[in-house]
């Protein structure tokens, strides 16, 4: 067992001296940069305030939350930090998350959930190592395609109920939020490893954090949605003792007065179900009682949209991202496909890839291209056709421009079945005139017995006839492993 403790250690970045004080690892550099991160962190926070309950700052549940979050902030140095915020959701659910550039929300039934503070400092500084590691940037892609995509999985199953998609609406599926806040195990680990440091640099036993996510997984049914997007690891206590075995000896504090009134009051404070706030997302009742009861998000951007007008990058001479005539074999490890040889796999991740000309994405957003989910979500015995009208109506409700271009038609790919329906939004490349032009996207959601894969062709809708036999192909050439 020691040297899996050790692995998963090192994995984390963690090499320390016999001795010595433990520090932080280097983040790393991912494609986004912070102010991106920052920016994208402000959006998904705001629309939070919009799509769920929220304690005002002056809450006692807030300010003590904001207090303990600035003891953990204070052990990051400054050039490695990020300017975290800290705020308070009414729900009953157990739950905390952190968006990029730190903006972090613990839920009511977090608070009542820790047995004592260092529990509940554990799960914050857990949430605040994903931040400092920068793991969505690291993982995820800002297009807001992918975006979009990000909540399939949710979208489709909640379309006929259930509790996935109870979990996908009244948890962070806005825009960008459930991508990312999905984490892999090697994820975990290193936030795990990374936040007993600042626990430690905090005096607060580092072994509390293991302890709290141990308890989750006894309790079972108290934080599905919580569990759902922090995959065990494995052997956490195991890890943690391992890592910290040969830190400084120090006297960590114990339980403050604060802690204790807290958890009293909050007995008190009305708090809902998650069925209740996906109710009241989908009718506004949170944007208009957040800002009845003062719970107004700080720092939300002035305009989260394009100026009118403007887009994300300039055009490009269409001879830069035709694709050629010429094919070859991309395995994607989940399936194969054949792609034009000027275009390339700019990404290929376990859960998604992205198949373009270079010249077709900047910072992340997709103009010319393929997008693929390979990992996808549930079908939920659903047909084809049902599901890919649950994805089309997810895509228009996490981009307000986006809408379906004629009707749902029956194909099949790779010998497994599949519905497809054109969409159009508004593309990231500007037009030849500089402003923005429409993009047309090709939706295709192909059924693999309880999965569900999905494909979205992309070119702006001036050019989209050039590219759909190109498109066509790519398609017919798919076979699924």
């Amino acid at each position: 067992m020691l040297p899996v403790c050790v692995a998963i250690c090192l994995a984390a970045g963690q090499c320390f001296a016999i001795a010595g004080a433990p520090e932080l690892p280097d983040p790393g550099k991912p494609r986004m940069t912070r102010d991106e991160q920052k920016q994208l962190g402000l959006q998904v926070a705001a629309e939070v305030y919009k799509q769920m309950p929220v304690l005002p700052d002056s809450s006692p549940e807030t300010q003590y939350i904001q207090a303990l979050g600035k003891r953990l902030v204070n052990t990051i140095p400054a050039d490695g930090s990020w300017p975290f915020q800290f705020h308070v959701v009414a729900q009953k659910e157990i739950n905390a998350f952190a968006l990029p550039g730190g903006p972090m929300f613990v839920n009511i039934g977090t608070i009542t959930a820790a047995s004592n503070e260092a529990e509940l400092a554990g799960v914050m500084a857990h949430e605040m190592a994903h931040v400092y590691m920068q793991h969505s940037a690291k993982q995820q892609d800002k297009s807001s395609l992918l975006q979009g995509l990000a909540g399939l999985a949710g979208a489709a199953v909640g379309a006929l109920g259930g509790a996935a998609g109870t979990a996908a609406q009244t948890g962070i599926q806005i825009g960008a939020g459930t991508l990312l806040l999905k984490y892999s195990r090697g994820d975990e680990a290193q936030a795990d490893a990374v936040g007993a440091i600042i626990l430690w640099k905090a005096g607060i036993n580092p072994i509390a954090l293991a302890d709290f996510f141990q308890k989750l997984a006894a309790e079972g049914n108290n934080g599905p949605q919580f569990l759902s997007d922090h995959p065990n690891p494995g052997n956490r206590r195991t890890a943690i003792q391992a890592q910290i075995k040969d830190w400084p000896t120090q006297q960590y504090s114990s339980d403050s007065d604060q802690f204790a009134g807290v958890r009293k009051h909050v007995t008190g404070v009305q708090a809902y179900d998650a069925k209740e706030i996906a109710a009241g997302a989908k009718n506004g009742r949170w944007t208009a009682e957040n800002k009845k009861n003062g719970a107004v998000f700080p720092e939300a951007p002035a305009t989260v949209a394009a100026p009118e007008g403007a887009a994300s990058f300039p055009a490009v001479p269409i001879s830069a991202v035709r694709p050629s005539p010429n094919f070859q074999i991309a395995d994607l490890g989940g399936l194969r496909i054949a792609r034009p040889q000027n275009w390339e796999v700019i990404e290929n991740r376990e859960s998604s890839a992205t198949i373009a000309p270079r010249a077709g994405v900047s910072g992340g957003a997709v103009a010319y291209g393929v997008v693929i989910r390979l990992q996808g979500a549930p079908a939920a015995n659903m047909s084809a056709s049902k599901l890919t009208e649950a994805v089309a109506q997810s895509l228009q409700s996490s981009d307000s421009n986006m809408k379906v271009v004629g009707q749902i038609q029956p194909l099949t790919i790779g010998g497994s079945s599949a519905g497809s329906v054109q969409l159009e939004t508004v593309s990231p490349m500007a037009g030849a005139d500089g402003k923005t032009q429409r993009e047309r996207d090709w939706l295709v959601v192909v059924e693999r017995g309880s999965d569900a894969i999905y494909f979205v062709f992309v070119s702006t809708a001036a050019n989209y006839e050039q590219f759909r036999p190109s498109f066509e192909r790519m398609l017919r050439s798919v076979q699924f492993r």
